[in-house]
C-alpha cells in the first residue's frame, strides 16, 4: 500500500469523539490499547484537550495489531460493548490505566468498575456488530496508510512530527491558522 498523507475516511457521527463537532480542528488517533507509545501518547492527548478545550475535537479509532499485541482486540471490542450504553471513554481510560496486565485483566471486571450493566456488557463484547466496527476501524486505517500506532491526523493530514506536547500543541496552532 502507498504512503498516505490524508485521512480516507471522513469523521462520522459513528465515531467515538469529544469535543465539539465544530472545532476548529479534530485530531484523530488511530489506536491499541496494549501499544506502549499509545499509553505514552495518552497524557499528551489530554494535555492537548486541557490547552485547546473546545477549539478541538479528539477521535480515537481502533488500530488492534493482535499479532504483537494479543489482547488488543478484545480490548477494542470491550470500549465498544461500553460505547452502547455511552461509557466509551470511560473504558478508554480504564483499558489504558490497565495496560501492563491487560492480558490478565478480567473485562467484566473493568465493566463493573466503570458502571456497566454486566450482563448487556457480555453480550454486547461477544457481538458480531462490535467485531465489525473494529475492523473498520482498522480498515479505515489501512486505506490512510497507517501503519503503526499511535498514527495521528490534524484536519485531515497525517501528523509525521515527535508525539510531545510542545511538538502537537504546534501543529495544532498551525492548524488553527488555516
Amino acid at each position: 500500500m502507498p504512503d498516505v498523507s490524508e485521512l480516507v475516511e471522513p469523521i462520522t457521527e459513528a465515531d467515538h469523539a469529544t469535543g465539539p463537532a465544530d472545532a476548529p480542528v479534530t485530531l484523530v488517533e488511530y489506536g491499541d490499547y496494549e501499544c506502549p507509545d499509545c499509553f505514552n501518547a495518552l497524557p499528551i492527548v489530554k494535555g492537548l484537550r486541557e490547552k485547546f478545550g473546545e477549539r478541538l475535537r479528539i477521535v480515537f479509532r481502533h488500530f488492534p495489531n493482535s499479532s504483537i499485541h494479543p489482547g488488543a482486540s478484545a480490548a477494542a471490542a470491550a470500549a465498544e460493548a461500553a460505547s452502547l450504553q455511552g461509557r466509551f471513554w470511560e473504558m478508554h481510560d480504564a483499558l489504558f490505566r490497565r495496560q501492563h496486565d491487560l492480558a490478565d485483566v478480567d473485562l467484566t471486571h473493568l465493566a463493573l468498575r466503570i458502571s456497566l450493566e454486566v450482563y448487556r456488557f457480555e453480550r454486547d463484547l461477544e457481538s458480531e456488530a462490535n467485531a465489525r466496527r473494529v475492523r473498520h476501524d482498522l480498515e479505515s486505517g489501512q486505506r490512510s496508510g497507517v501503519k503503526g500506532t499511535p498514527t495521528f491526523f490534524i484536519n485531515g493530514k497525517r501528523y509525521r512530527g515527535v508525539v510531545d506536547l510542545p511538538s502537537m500543541v504546534a501543529a495544532i496552532e498551525t492548524a488553527q491558522q488555516n
